[in-house]
């Protein structure tokens, strides 16, 4: 599931930078715009995982909630300012700017307390979620008979908060408002349903896993026609609503919220899919591939700007015709999913640099270090017995 959802956040994003390429008002433009909204789901689906995953980990342990803190904000703290830090470097650079110290950390000060560049807003979400878990686990502890009671609850929470938010907040005057609110997609509840769904499947996982397995098909293809219907309903949004653009492709939507939690189920069941291949045919050399990605995927989500912005200069570079540049999406799709593997398993594979995503070595440092002891240890050992 998370190389589903790593890889349909880059493509999003790299159809963005294609979009941008082509000549205004083309057949091309126009295509990759009208197709955009079906990939919105990779989003609420990384929000989904970190649920499940949170849940899975920590909802049958005696909690130590400081410990927790501790270790999540530390592992995910220092790839945030690292990587604001190396990605504000480098667009300095790139855009051919000479360096002034004062303004780089001040700008860099304001992405890192706003998560608002090189699509960090996910691990400020992330943030925010940490701090409440320990509230999530105690409601599903507390109500440990009315789990579904609380999923339908959240679920009618977040329809009614996508309405308000495509339909109410517009037309009202935000300039005065906390920025949390001011700027509602980096609030944590304006995604609370995809982690209260989360964290209810991983509690009640068998179960669902049966329901999903029983109703696969119906499933299945009610996400086709639900991708198929984010077409009508950016045609809607534009010539009927006559929304904005970007109002146009927004995420927090009611009908969008309705596809992503189709899709999320669906990705749900091709994992588990995958599951049962790998217990009988599967070929290694793909199984070893979606296991190495998984691995890194938090750290190609943070690299994937170093790419995405090599793309962008190639494309505004080669000036190609729009038509030839679409074709060419599947190119710079490759490009920008298999660049970003490769720099995220270098960190993974060469220590320090796993700390810069999510992965520190400190155990292949500590290992290096009792060696040392226990080599130190032989050899005076070693010493004594020829004394003796």
């Amino acid at each position: 599931m998370r190389v589903l959802f790593i890889g349909g956040v880059l493509l999003n994003h790299t159809t963005t930078a294609f979009k941008n390429n082509v000549s205004n008002g083309s057949g091309s433009e126009l295509f990759l715009e009208a197709t955009h909204l079906a990939l919105h789901f990779t989003r609420m689906g990384f929000m989904f995982m970190t649920g499940l995953v949170l849940v899975l980990n920590y909802y049958n342990k005696e909690p130590h909630w400081f410990n927790f803190w501790k270790k999540r904000y530390i592992s995910v703290g220092i790839p945030y300012v690292g990587w604001n830090a190396i990605m504000l470097w480098f667009a300095t650079i790139t855009a051919g700017v000479a360096l002034n110290w004062s303004d780089y950390f001040k700008n860099l000060y304001d992405a890192i307390i706003h998560g608002n560049k090189y699509y960090m807003y996910y691990i400020l979400v992330t943030f925010q979620l940490y701090l409440i878990f320990p509230l999530i686990v105690y409601m599903f502890k507390k109500f440990k008979n009315h789990h579904i009671a609380i999923l339908v609850t959240s679920a009618i929470i977040q329809l009614l908060l996508v309405i308000g938010i495509k339909y109410w907040l517009p037309g009202v005057d935000r300039s005065s408002w906390w920025y949390l609110f001011r700027a509602y997609g980096m609030n944590v509840l304006v995604y609370q349903f995809y982690f209260i769904a989360g964290a209810f499947v991983a509690i009640h996982y068998d179960e669902v896993d049966r329901f999903i397995e029983k109703n696969h098909r119906v499933i299945g293809w009610s996400t086709l026609v639900l991708a198929l219907g984010t077409v009508a309903l950016f045609f809607g949004n534009l010539n009927i609503l006559k929304l904005s653009m970007g109002a146009t492709e927004s995420i927090h939507q009611p009908y969008i919220f309705i596809y992503d939690t189709f899709m999320i189920v669906f990705v749900f069941w091709i994992g588990r899919q995958y599951a049962h291949a790998r217990e009988k045919a599967l070929p290694q050399w793909l199984d070893r591939i979606i296991k190495n990605m998984s691995k890194v995927s938090f750290g190609i989500y943070l690299v994937q700007t170093i790419l995405l912005t090599l793309l962008y200069g190639i494309l505004s570079f080669i000036k190609l015709p729009s038509i030839v540049t679409l074709l060419l999406l599947p190119v710079g799709y490759a490009f920008v999913l298999g660049g970003s593997f490769l720099i995220s398993w270098f960190c993974y594979k060469v220590p320090p640099f796993g700390v810069l995503i999510g992965r520190p070595q400190w155990h292949l440092t500590k290992r290096k270090n009792k060696e040392v002891k226990d080599n130190v240890k032989n050899n005076k050992s070693i010493k004594q017995a020829v004394r003796e």
